[in-house]
């Protein structure tokens, strides 16, 4: 019986802050998957290897975690004023499924770095030395996203001495600012409330914070789920009845945020809503040994993505984190002491890290101009990735 030769895609496979993924040029990847729809997503499970049963993606790129089963599309912008279109792609690790519903604000580090290398930004936008400012058009929520890519000797630099909790080695550091972050066209506080009482059935009832700020998360008191907010990835991941829960509460809250019509939808969405619990700071020690104490930090604060517990924290809920801060009244703001501010330093199970926001209200409604983090990206590998011709 014949069978189709494997085909070669050219790709790069990079770290954007704590998380890393495969990169592509759209132009480079076949024409049928140039465009949305089954075939391109198909080519993405096979290239990532979705979906396992096993959920190793042995037979892939992807590294069996929410944090490195990602995909991304850059193109030269369509947008005026912008440099480069990107499209991310959350490849679940054992169904077929790829998920476009939200931005990786981790990933959006390396954005900037592959357009200039791979040929995407105007040569007269990039500075031989110094810092490339390039303007990102982030494709899944319509928003505008500018990294501060570092420049030497006309190529990008990459190394450093910027260190991120969740990255073993430090690197160069890349600012990056997420412009108007409300995600996608509807309000910042989605039922108008910055606090409301999500009814869970089967859970219990809980004061939450939902906002649609970088990407939309639910915060929830760790308080009110018997947690206290300093836990790591195995006090969650290894309890399947927590992991129940935390999805059970996720598909509620999406429903109460109007991303869904009914929790059964919820499984046809999981990059999207996030869910976080809050705590006041406190004594802990993160994954990798390091003590973290009360005045390091302002509040702790565990995320999880795509059903687990994230080893350190996404970048858009970083932003969510940032933004609710600076709001008086919010749980993330209450958990962090109350007062105005416009930078909070949280605590996430492999450290610290610190996100600032401006926030201001407008006509009785709170907006946010820019919420900003430093990350750091560098290229782990590149060339061609293979997948079987008859894949897609």
């Amino acid at each position: 019986m014949a069978h189709a030769p494997q085909i070669k895609i050219p790709a790069t496979y990079m770290r954007g802050g704590t998380s890393k993924g495969v990169f592509f040029s759209l132009q480079n990847l076949p024409e049928v998957a140039q465009v949305p729809g089954a075939a391109r997503d198909a080519l993405l499970l096979r290239v990532i290897g979705s979906p396992d049963p096993y959920g190793k993606q042995t037979d892939g790129m992807g590294g069996a975690t929410s944090s490195t089963s990602k995909t991304v599309i850059l193109s030269k912008s369509t947008q005026p004023d912008h440099d480069v279109d990107y499209l991310f792609g959350q490849v679940a690790i054992d169904k077929a499924f790829v998920d476009w519903s939200g931005n990786c604000g981790n990933l959006t580090a390396a954005v900037g770095a592959f357009a200039i290398s791979n040929g995407l930004v105007d040569a007269e936008r990039i500075p031989a030395d110094g810092i490339a400012v390039i303007r990102i058009w982030q494709a899944n929520i319509k928003k505008t996203i500018v990294a501060h890519v570092p420049m030497s000797n006309g190529e990008v630099q990459e190394t450093g001495d910027f260190e991120l909790d969740g990255v073993t080695f430090p690197a160069a550091e890349v600012q990056v600012d997420f412009l108007d972050p409300a995600d996608g066209d509807g309000a910042m506080f989605p039922t108008g409330n910055l606090v409301d009482e999500l009814e869970v059935p089967g859970v219990g009832t809980f004061e939450a914070t939902m906002i649609n700020a970088g990407i939309p998360t639910i915060f929830i008191k760790a308080e009110a789920i018997d947690y206290t907010g300093a836990e790591l990835q195995d006090a969650i991941n290894g309890d399947p009845k927590a992991l129940a829960m935390f999805e059970t509460i996720r598909a509620y809250g999406a429903v109460k945020m109007g991303l869904i019509q009914n929790i059964d939808e919820a499984a046809a969405r999981q990059h999207t809503p996030k869910v976080a619990f809050v705590a006041p700071p406190s004594d802990y020690v993160s994954s990798s040994g390091k003590n973290i104490t009360v005045a390091d930090i302002d509040l702790q604060v565990r995320a999880l993505s795509m059903g687990k517990l994230h080893h350190a924290m996404m970048g858009t809920a970083a932003v969510a984190i940032g933004t609710a801060a600076a709001i008086p009244g919010t749980l993330v703001n209450l958990a962090a002491g109350g007062e105005a501010r416009n930078a909070v330093r949280f605590g996430h199970p492999s450290g610290t890290l610190r996100v600032g926001a401006e926030a201001s209200q407008a006509d009785g409604e709170w907006v946010v101009n820019k919420a900003s983090m430093s990350r750091s990206a560098r290229v782990l590998m590149e060339g061609w990735v293979r997948v079987p011709g008859d894949s897609f």
